[in-house]
């Protein structure tokens, strides 16, 4: 039975690939470096590739306009090798194992 929460802000980050691979690897530790502050800083909830791989999702804390910014500096979109869209719910529901994550 899941568990409901409060309307907390949360987004989805998609992440689309405009460039082979091989470049979009190019940018991967700067993009890897930059989703370690996101997670440090509180704001990521979880990340993964696309399958099959066109790009990622990232599930983000925050406001649209906010997680937008900071995806917006995300070093795949910076450099070209990427767009991104931004989603925002109220995530009024979770599973107990996960509810934590949302409060």
């Amino acid at each position: 039975m899941p568990a409901t929460r409060g309307e907390a802000p949360v987004c989805l980050i998609l992440i689309n690939y405009l460039v082979p691979l091989d470049e979009v690897d190019r940018h991967m530790k700067p993009h890897i470096d930059w989703l370690e502050r996101g997670y440090a800083e509180g704001l990521f909830l979880m990340s993964g590739r696309r399958n099959p791989r066109t790009g990622g999702v990232i599930v983000c804390r925050g406001h649209k306009a906010e997680v937008a910014a900071l995806a917006a500096s995300d070093p795949f979109v910076t450099e070209g090798a990427a767009t991104i869209e931004v989603i925002e719910f109220n995530a009024s529901w979770a599973a107990e194992a996960v509810a934590p994550l949302f409060a």
